[in-house]
């Protein structure tokens, strides 16, 4: 059964649904985020169970308290856990407690004056980062003291928009390392499974993911071994259920625990193509109480798989969000191939929510393989009726650096400054 807003009326998830209601308008104070509405059309439904998808309030720790005060089982971590994890600085405590490696940061933040001297101690540059943070939202890197007081201002009004909850930590900032996240899978019977690494490292300027692809390439044995014991020793220590993915900076051969995502994540698919698994399948299963009923070593690694993000967004302009109806949609199909979406041609794009419209992932038997079938897979996917991110997506697969597989976090930025800087100079 699902829910939908008033602007969602028409989004394939309604029509392939075996049933769906309606929680409220479009605007997500009022629809996705309202417990009440989405609490009582679960009881009034018959539902037994709550998937929180991985946005509006999959981390949140009072929804989870709420399901389960109404009988209802929430699918995911028990909210004690989702308030440790979910939180990030709470988070970093308690991951420097199991003995991980973090870095240097502080905590809460409780006024612009208090984040100045925090700065000063740590030394320049910072980031500033939204607690209940994610996607990038209520993030920024603050240089020097004086861009302080407008980048405190800043994350504090995004994240309190974004989360309701306005609450900032600050991380020292590591130049352009490799952002390395970990799946896990653990059962309510102590088995914790790690299911390999993804690389996130192409990110926006936003520091919101575009491109995500396992194995990530180049990683050393090392490196890849501290990751799944990093992460596999932080899910036993807070004893940790469902599924969940830590996230890590990699420089060189050093490690560092960023944050814990106490939820499915967008990029999840790449993870059940190279391990054949569908994990949001293991999500339910194990919120009844099922064993996972495999260990560590069951589990084999095959291929390789990439994920593009197809957004509604125009990469030329800072990648603003567009909004507006899709006159035509085509997406690709074949071997390896595999097309998560909401949206058809005629579909409405309302302006209320994430830009994202599509995931396009691509497996092969090889990186190389699967990099040749996302570039056609990309050429194949038509959307017209508002700007989106497949040319520059297209562009990023073709550039040295990403086809070597030696790209880091600042690779995306300075690659959009090379482009405007050429472009001006066209001029």
């Amino acid at each position: 059964m699902a829910v939908f807003s008033e602007a969602d009326r028409e989004s394939l998830h309604v029509r392939q649904a075996d049933e769906a209601f309606c929680v409220g308008p479009g605007p997500v104070p009022r629809s996705y985020l309202n417990i009440p509405n989405l609490i009582s059309t679960a009881l009034i439904t018959g539902c037994d169970a709550v998937h929180p998808g991985y946005g509006f309030l999959a981390e949140n720790a009072r929804f989870a308290e709420i399901c389960a005060d109404h009988g209802l089982t929430f699918i995911g971590p028990k909210p004690t856990v989702i308030t440790a994890m979910g939180d990030k600085a709470t988070a970093k405590r308690v991951m420097a407690d199991a003995g991980v490696a973090t870095t240097p940061g502080t905590d809460i933040l409780d006024s612009v004056d208090e984040a100045k001297a925090a700065a000063q101690k740590i030394g320049y540059p910072v980031l500033l980062k939204a607690t209940a943070g994610g996607g990038g939202k209520g993030m920024r890197v603050v240089e020097s003291a004086a861009e302080m007081e407008r980048a405190y201002a800043s994350a504090t009004a995004e994240a309190e928009a974004s989360f309701k909850d306005g609450r900032v930590y600050m991380e020292k900032l590591i130049r352009n390392p490799r952002h390395i996240e970990v799946q896990v899978l653990a059962d309510e019977f102590g088995t914790v499974v790690t299911m390999g690494e993804r690389d996130c490292s192409v990110q926006k300027p936003s520091h919101q993911k575009l491109i995500e692809e396992s194995p990530a390439p180049h990683l050393t044995e090392r490196v890849r071994a501290s990751l799944f014991e990093m992460a596999s020793r932080a899910c036993k220590h807070v004893g940790y259920t469902n599924a969940g993915t830590l996230e890590f900076l990699v420089a060189g051969e050093d490690v560092y625990f960023m944050e814990m995502n106490t939820r499915i994540q967008v990029e999840h698919p790449v993870t059940e193509m190279v391990y054949s698994v569908d994990l949001v399948k293991e999500q339910i299963r194990i919120a009844a109480g099922e064993p996972l009923g495999y260990t560590q070593k069951d589990l084999q690694l095959r291929g390789h798989a990439i994920e593009c993000r197809i957004n509604a967004e125009d990469p030329r302009n800072n990648f603003s969000p567009q909004a507006g109806t899709l006159s035509k949609v085509v997406f690709p199909g074949g071997p390896g191939i595999r097309v998560d979406t909401h949206v058809y041609s005629g579909a409405m794009v309302p302006p209320y929510y994430d830009s994202m419209l599509a995931k396009v992932i691509a497996f092969g038997a090889s990186r190389e393989a699967a990099i040749a079938r996302m570039e056609r897979a990309l050429r194949e996917t038509v959307i017209e009726g508002v700007n989106t991110t497949i040319a520059q997506c297209l562009e990023i697969l073709a550039t040295p650096r990403f086809r070597e597989g030696r790209y880091d976090i600042g690779f995306l930025p300075a690659l959009l400054l090379a482009e405007a800087a050429g472009a001006t100079g066209s001029r």
